[in-house]
């Protein structure tokens, strides 16, 4: 190995190392805060259903699911070739960077960990936006018509609901999307991004939407087990899935602002949304303990998921470096050379 090539695997490990180490003290910051949150209500863990805690980690995990596969789909339709694999694999132990300052270490993760034929890392990062930004938009049109439906006395939750659902909504338009991408000037890394982004339609979009609602019931669901372990919120379950609508629209909501805030996680905006939509029913202490007891399940998940996927290698044929720009994969070390999938 030349002196060159060595120095640049040194630098990949030196920078892996730092992400790590990012991750781990954003998690860590996170969990620490929780803990002490449900400390200061004087709740014992140990009162907690624990088999329902772990369906509500569980049900987060594969309600991110649909959503991970929808920006797989994305990548597909701007004529990038990932495996299914990897792309799932960058997906969620991409999740963890959004519990580092300034989020954008999401993007990092999954462009560096995706891996396949001809990758380009300005299309799949393209891709990365537009998943995000649909994500947010159907999350904020569901919880804004379960508002509107069931709780339209929250006046001030409905109107954030529907203005982040339009924002959100309007940007990932087609026409809009491919519009904002190129004004951001993304030809001069790539000067065949227009090209790409015809792939990005109506129907590919449409499909994302229906992936996202089902992907945004499921983390409805991860709430409503979060209620279940709580053995003070008994009462008020007794009616079973009357509550789910409350439940839903609360974890979309408290997700969509969560995500376009700046902090880390979400941290403290997530909760303040929870605790607003569950006091009223369910009492201040097990809207507190909800709150942070939902946060606590997901990240254990995405941390052992994490860890699960980062031990398992993601095997990728070799990339061609079309272009000129530099693929993910390219970067990555230790990349096993495979045949890729039909």
């Amino acid at each position: 190995m030349s002196k060159a090539k060595l120095w640049k695997s040194r630098a990949m490990t030196a920078v892996q190392l730092i992400v790590v180490a990012l991750v781990v003290w954003g998690v860590w910051q996170n969990i620490q805060k929780a803990i002490d949150q449900v400390h200061q209500n004087n709740f014992s863990f140990g009162q907690l259903r624990w088999h329902w805690v772990i369906a509500a980690g569980l049900l987060y995990l594969l309600g991110s699911l649909p959503m991970g596969i929808f920006w797989y789909r994305l990548m597909t339709a701007m004529k990038q070739h990932p495996t299914f694999w990897s792309a799932i694999r960058a997906f969620f132990i991409g999740h963890l960077g959004k519990y580092v300052p300034g989020k954008a270490l999401v993007v990092v993760l999954r462009t560096s960990l995706v891996q396949g034929t001809g990758l380009q890392r300005s299309v799949v990062a393209t891709a990365v936006f537009a998943e995000t930004l649909t994500m947010v938009s159907v999350g904020a049109v569901y919880a804004a018509a379960l508002i509107a439906i069931w709780f339209s006395h929250h006046h001030l939750l409905l109107l954030i609901a529907v203005g982040i659902g339009l924002a959100a909504g309007f940007v990932t338009l087609p026409p809009v999307f491919r519009r904002i991408v190129l004004l951001l000037k993304v030809s001069k890394i790539n000067p065949e991004i227009e090209q790409n982004l015809a792939g990005l339609n109506y129907r590919v979009m449409a499909w994302g939407w229906c992936a996202n609602v089902i992907g945004w019931t499921l983390l409805g669901g991860s709430l409503f087990a979060t209620m279940a372990s709580i053995p003070d919120a008994d009462v008020h379950m007794a009616g079973g899935l009357t509550m789910f609508p409350l439940l839903a629209a609360t974890v979309c909501l408290a997700m969509v602002v969560g995500f376009v805030t700046p902090i880390p996680g979400g941290m403290g905006v997530r909760e303040y949304v929870i605790m607003e939509m569950m006091a009223p029913v369910f009492g201040p202490v097990v809207a507190v303990v909800s709150a942070v007891l939902l946060r606590v399940s997901w990240l254990l998940a995405e941390v052992a998921l994490a860890t699960i996927l980062y031990a398992i290698p993601a095997r990728a044929p070799q990339t061609d470096g079309s272009l000129g720009e530099p693929s993910p994969s390219e970067e990555s070390p230790n990349t096993d050379p495979a045949q890729r999938p039909a």
